[in-house]
């Protein structure tokens, strides 16, 4: 009797923690769930409870069976299966990040349906679709579920074991790993100035070879150009050689610049590398072939720094610890008969820089969308709209929708934001403090504009 006495009180009891770790759970959501905008829940529905805490040696042994093993030795089999199978029932989404890594490397229709299925399980929705990794890491981000302790040393062990020359950039710092992602290329590792050596990257171009205008007959008056002008000397960059070579490190006006141009997030920008602090050394700019939220990750041959390419803000390595954050000039998207018609001195690149080829990313590749994971995109705009994005004096971010912002200036409206004046200039558009003075600013889609800049203010007119 007394046996049958106790059952019942255990049962009870089980009953009542069961019931109480629900309410933890919905709790739990819930809390998560009130931080997330609206838009978000209506999107991606509501994100699952987070467990807190280290994970247990099992199931830190069962990650090393299934993600890190794969990769160091070559070969999917049973053992990563059911170690997989073990971490699909942990119930802990966090683990799903790891799962999104891996599966951007997974080679093979079997391990990748098997990947998509466990991190069904852990975030509570179907993942078996044309996209799943794309699929995955956007639920991630939008519902911006934490990682896992240690993430960063199983996630190094993934990526360095695909690509050696990462092994100098996955290192604790200012920077969400959790959002890099592998952009499909390898990383440019090539020396300063020795960008004629052949890589299987994204090939930057240091000190390019340039011409007058006049001697540029390969360009089309309609061909889109990124022009530049430093202390009173001007430079057009054509989108066909940005586009192929994503990084130039230059000198105009007696300056040096990197100059990134992200084709992802349609964002060219031009920052100035030298006139540093004390002991820092030009940053020489490379592609390292990662991604955050679809916008490249470039980084400093020399030092193995890695930079915000949004921000301009070093966020690993020894330039990190200094705190080093690029001042940026202003670069204006036009078109190459209006830049050159209204800056006839101008020089530009020579065609050799375009490798013979003439993409046509913008009106191809990235038309319906972006191609590569964002999570949740501010809907005031449309992800693809073009903005004007530029630093007020205080700080605060502000974008100008593009297209309402040129009809404006063409009819003689100002436009004024805080110090910030919009003015035309050659086809396209720049922002000038009160005093003309250039402020820096540059043209992107607004899905990378307001991502970096969440906080964003926007004129649209």
């Amino acid at each position: 009797m007394a046996s049958v006495v106790f059952s019942q009180s255990r049962i009870f009891m089980m009953a009542f923690l069961a019931v109480l770790c629900l309410f933890w759970f919905d709790a739990a959501r819930a809390q998560t769930t009130a931080a997330l905008p609206d838009y978000v829940i209506k999107k991606f529905g509501k994100p699952p409870a987070i467990p807190q805490g280290p994970l247990s040696k099992e199931m830190q042994a069962a990650v090393q069976t299934a993600f890190v093993d794969p990769i160091s030795q070559g070969n999917w089999g049973k053992d990563q299966a059911l170690a997989l199978v073990k971490v699909a029932g942990s119930k802990d989404p966090r683990l799903a990040w790891i799962i999104s890594d891996l599966m951007r490397f997974a080679n093979g229709r079997e391990m990748s349906r098997l990947l998509a299925g466990a991190a069904s399980e852990l975030l509570g929705k179907n993942f078996q679709t044309r996209n799943p990794w794309g699929d995955v890491t956007d639920h991630l981000i939008a519902w911006d579920i934490p990682a896992t302790p240690g993430y960063l040393q199983v996630k190094r062990a993934i990526f360095t074991t695909i690509v050696p020359g990462w092994d100098k950039i996955f290192v604790k710092g200012d920077i969400d790993w959790r959002l890099v992602s592998w952009g499909g290329v390898l990383i440019d590792d090539r020396a300063f100035d020795r960008t004629d050596e052949v890589c299987n990257c994204i090939p930057a171009a240091d000190n390019p070879k340039v011409t007058s205008a006049k001697d540029a007959t390969w360009l089309k008056d309609t061909d889109i150009v990124f022009g530049v002008e430093v202390n009173g000397e001007y430079r057009a960059y054509p989108r066909r050689i940005m586009e192929v070579r994503e990084m130039v490190n230059d000198t105009l006006g007696g300056r040096h610049l990197g100059i990134p141009y992200c084709t992802l997030c349609g964002a060219a920008q031009a920052y100035f590398t030298d006139q540093l602090p004390d002991g820092i050394a030009r940053p020489v700019l490379r592609t390292s072939g990662l991604l955050i939220r679809s916008n490249k990750v470039m980084y400093d041959i020399n030092t193995y720094s890695v930079f915000d390419t949004f921000l301009g803000k070093a966020v690993t390595g020894p330039l990190a610890e200094k705190k080093l954050a690029l001042k940026q000039a202003s670069v204006v998207t036009t078109d190459w008969g209006t830049w050159k018609k209204d800056h006839p001195e101008t020089t530009v690149l020579q065609e050799r820089y375009a490798l013979g080829r003439d993409p046509d990313f913008r009106n191809g590749r990235d038309a319906n969308g972006p191609i590569f994971p964002v999570g949740n995109v501010d809907p005031r705009l449309s992800v693809h709209e073009d903005i004007i994005g530029v630093i007020t004096a205080s700080g605060k971010p502000v974008a100008f929708q593009r297209s309402k912002a040129f009809i404006a200036l063409k009819n003689g409206t100002e436009i004024a934001f805080e110090n910030v004046r919009l003015k035309l200039d050659a086809g396209g558009i720049k922002a000038v403090d009160a005093d003309g003075s250039d402020l820096g600013s540059h043209q992107a889609f607004w899905f990378a504009w307001s991502q970096f800049h969440p906080k964003t203010e926007l004129w649209s007119g």
